[in-house]
């Protein structure tokens, strides 16, 4: 069904390492801007669809699309373009003792398969960073942004043919049918790469259904350790950013894991300013006993990524409990303590098995435009090829070239 689509990126892939990109880039731009008006119009059906569902005001956050929003992404294409081109890089070169010359070099991939959940904005994101990278986008997105990512492709495709480039270089599977996913995951010879970014169902469904290879990115089961030597009123202010600014996102806090030594004069201030801000609290026994009211937590609960304003308390007897605790339960992608102690700062960062991890800063940073990185496709929780925000550079591959002078081996 979607063998001509992947042929056709395919095709599209083969002139973009020697095209020029950051001038297709602009002209992506300039049509994105143009069709905002379009863009938000068919954006804000998907949300009403979403709300007339019922669905948390914390996930059609994720969904929604606003001037402002729009006006970043904007602002992200500016950044990319800004950047060095990632492909050609001479990474490492070497004479080799029959004289020739080995250099290794940053290549495109060739066509890469993006598929998430919500989140329009991923899909400028991962068609900028595809096409500066040199590689085509085949985007497969959920059913509820759908109206949204029809406009916003057509405009990156508007933009693509005015700068003389193939249309195709930039495509979307435009189907709610879930066979269109697992064509996408098997289409070996045709796609080179698979990112999914999305919640935890959909990352294990591809990553155990895929036949071309993967980068596993995304859930984030993220911890906040309130440390006994921790200053309070900067523990407070990380953890009500990390939960509340926007609990959708997979950066965000899911844990609160507090000290016995301080939890007396924490835990009521922490649950008072949580509920306060409209947070579901769930704790353990100590945790209920220093804040009566608390739902109580199961272990269902420890492992859980909310993406909502519910948070899991757990009251422990110090540091090495605190990283049993997250490395038990976490998911490798962003841990923070905040605490006073260079030594405890040490040991977490020493021990702590994740993607990225914070002393007294909120886990909110993980994020490749917060990085420095422009646009980023997503947040591998692996350890091979990329961990951590995967910016422009993540999404090249390598190449060996040797050049010589006859020599036979």
């Amino acid at each position: 069904m979607l063998k001509e689509l992947f042929t056709q990126a395919r095709v599209a892939s083969r002139t973009l390492a020697r095209a020029n990109r950051n001038h297709a880039l602009n002209a992506i731009k300039k049509h994105l801007a143009a069709h905002i008006p379009e863009i938000l119009k068919e954006n804000s059906i998907d949300v009403e669809n979403e709300r007339q569902k019922g669905t948390s005001a914390a996930l059609v956050d994720r969904l929604t699309l606003t001037e402002k929003r729009m006006e970043g992404i904007l602002e992200a294409i500016d950044q990319v373009i800004a950047l060095p081109d990632p492909v050609g890089r001479v990474l490492e070169g070497w004479r080799h003792p029959q004289g020739m010359q080995i250099e290794k070099v940053t290549v495109p991939f060739g066509v890469i398969g993006m598929i998430y959940e919500s989140r329009p904005n991923v899909t400028v994101d991962a068609a900028i960073l595809c096409l500066k990278a040199g590689s085509a986008v085949i985007l497969r997105g959920s059913s509820n942004a759908l109206n949204s990512n029809r406009a916003l492709v057509k405009a990156m495709r508007e933009g693509l043919k005015e700068a003389g480039l193939n249309e195709n270089a930039i495509s979307l599977i435009d189907s709610t049918d879930r066979s269109s996913v697992t064509e996408l995951l098997t289409a070996r010879g045709f796609v080179d790469l698979v990112i999914p970014r999305g919640g935890a169902g959909l990352i294990n469904h591809v990553v155990q259904n895929a036949k071309v290879p993967v980068i596993e990115t995304g859930v984030g089961n993220c911890h906040l350790y309130v440390h006994r030597d921790a200053d309070l009123n900067s523990a407070l202010k990380i953890l009500m950013n990390g939960k509340t600014q926007r609990p959708g996102v997979c950066n965000a806090l899911e844990t609160l894991l507090v000290d016995q030594e301080i939890a007396s004069a924490f835990l009521p201030r922490a649950v008072k300013a949580l509920r306060d801000a409209g947070v579901e609290v769930r704790g353990d026994e100590d945790t209920q006993m220093y804040a009566p009211g608390v739902v109580a937590a199961t272990e269902e609960d420890w492992s859980t990524e909310f993406l909502d304003l519910i948070i899991a308390v757990k009251v422990v007897k110090g540091l090495d409990e605190a990283i049993n605790h997250i490395n038990t339960y976490g998911s490798q992608h962003s841990e923070a303590i905040v605490t006073e102690s260079l030594k405890a700062a040490e040991q977490f960062q020493n021990e702590v098995d994740a993607a990225a991890v914070y002393v007294n800063v909120s886990t909110r940073f993980t994020d490749g435009f917060e990085f420095g990185f422009g646009a980023e496709i997503g947040i591998s929780t692996q350890k091979m090829h990329a961990r951590g925000p995967m910016g422009l550079r993540e999404m090249v591959t390598i190449q060996y070239r040797i050049r010589g002078e006859g020599q036979v081996r």
